[in-house]
């Protein structure tokens, strides 16, 4: 194709960004981290290296991941305990805040409730910011690794990738068959992994993570929540993204609720208001 004689002048047409977020009900930050330094645990579980674990998350606990033996990154899936049809919209909240989260940021849920799930209260990987690649940490680009790609790919059958890891911790937690939980999981936060898009071809990149043990990422539930964390095959996705040889190592998630009185001025999201007419 020709390039036409205006092309630099079509490039250098300035961005504008498609929602702006000033007007969105901010969280009460301060409050939340207030209540968070007293809230005591109740609640832990495990994922195992190439496996997932579930957790229940009452509205207003705290739900806490943290790598504890090495570089790990893990894919999490969130829904609304009370009615798994209410789940986390990655491409909402990435077009909300971006294709990172950090400590402000909010998981969105998905149509018709739109609501926040969880507001992320803390990240000790905030400091890592936008690296010189264009990569930065806990995205919601990415999908999850899943058998049908690697089938598509390599032309063989991988069984404990984060989409089938999700769905046999859903289907073991929910007591369903795993054709009854596949229809349910769906794209993820991808917690403490490193990524960005290439600068010559766009192509989804990943890169070792920064994440050590000890490091977290801690989210206040604005709803009640059933999480489900996958401890992806890749490790800390620096050299292979779905692997039986990759090191790889347990995340934990534990909840902590806050004193009572810790949230007095405080009050679960209702669902979003539109009237749902659609024109009719």
């Amino acid at each position: 194709m020709i390039e036409p004689s205006d092309a630099a002048a079509r490039r250098a047409v300035a961005p504008v960004v498609c929602y702006p977020i000033a007007d969105l009900p901010q969280p009460d930050l301060a409050l939340y981290q207030h209540a968070a330094e007293g809230a005591a645990l109740v609640a832990e579980a495990v994922a195992a290296p190439r496996d997932a674990a579930c957790i229940e998350v009452p509205a207003g606990s705290f739900l806490r991941i943290t790598c504890i033996n090495g570089p790990q990154v893990g894919d999490l899936n969130l829904f609304n305990a009370n009615d798994l049809t209410e789940r986390f919209y990655s491409g909402k909240t990435r077009a909300l805040h971006g294709t990172h989260v950090t400590t402000g940021d909010r998981l969105w849920s998905s149509f018709p409730q739109l609501r926040p799930m969880a507001t992320i209260v803390a990240d000790t990987l905030d400091w890592y910011g936008i690296d010189e690649f264009g990569g930065s940490v806990h995205d919601v680009i990415g999908t999850r690794c899943d058998p049908y790609t690697g089938r598509l790919l390599q032309g063989s059958d991988y069984h404990h990738c984060c989409h089938s890891n999700l769905m046999r911790a859903l289907a073991d937690h929910l007591d369903m068959s795993l054709a009854g939980a596949e229809p349910h999981v769906h794209d993820v936060l991808n917690v403490f992994m490193c990524t960005g898009f290439t600068r010559d071809t766009g192509q989804y990149f990943m890169k070792a993570s920064p994440v050590r043990p000890d490091d977290y990422i801690e989210f206040f539930a604005e709803i009640d929540l059933l999480a489900v964390l996958s401890a992806c095959p890749g490790g800390d996705c620096g050299s292979e993204h779905t692997s039986d040889t990759a090191p790889c190592h347990p995340l934990k998630m534990n909840v902590r609720t806050p004193v009572a009185g810790a949230l007095a001025q405080w009050s679960p999201p209702k669902r979003n208001a539109y009237d749902g007419s659609h024109g009719r």
